[in-house]
């Protein structure tokens, strides 16, 4: 596998995808049953494939992820050819971004010495969707990227 299996709840949402998966491997709903009781690790190993299959998929569109923390936050976007990331860096101890209090506290003070911005961008590895998986696993989420291009237009 991959990546990781989707979670009950995913694969619930994504039942009937999951029917047309099934129905590509000529897979009918009364051999699903049977494979689950009579070879577990065989159904086992149809849903690794198909979570690999929605990971491919989300993960050859994502265009921005997020990680934000106490007193960081990375935000990403995902080129074609590279990831670019703009990370702040807020040097008051009293403030948790995660929070509302503290996030408004950031957006009024954004351009104080309290808060330091870093720029990058590094090149994918040989597989762009798994470095976009690494960066999920590490605590990222997919967003529309608002924060990324509000601070991108600020920097310029």
């Amino acid at each position: 596998m991959k990546y990781t299996r989707l979670t009950k709840q995913q694969l619930e949402e994504l039942h009937p995808e999951f029917i047309n998966f099934l129905a590509t491997q000529s897979i009918t709903n009364d051999e699903w049953a049977k494979l689950k009781v009579e070879k577990p690790e065989v159904a086992e190993e149809e849903l690794d494939v198909f979570s690999d299959l929605i990971w491919e998929g989300v993960l050859s569109k994502v265009a921005h992820l997020e990680n934000v923390s106490a007193q960081q936050m990375h935000l990403f976007k995902l080129t074609d050819k590279e990831m670019k990331l703009i990370s702040v860096k807020v040097m008051n101890p009293d403030i948790d971004l995660t929070t509302e209090v503290g996030f408004s506290w950031f957006k009024k003070n954004w351009q104080s010495d309290f808060v330091e911005y870093l720029t990058a961008s590094k090149s994918y590895t040989t597989d762009k969707n798994l470095d976009k998986f690494n960066l999920i696993k590490q605590g990222a989420v997919i967003t529309k990227g608002d924060l990324y291009k509000w601070f991108d237009s600020m920097i310029e």
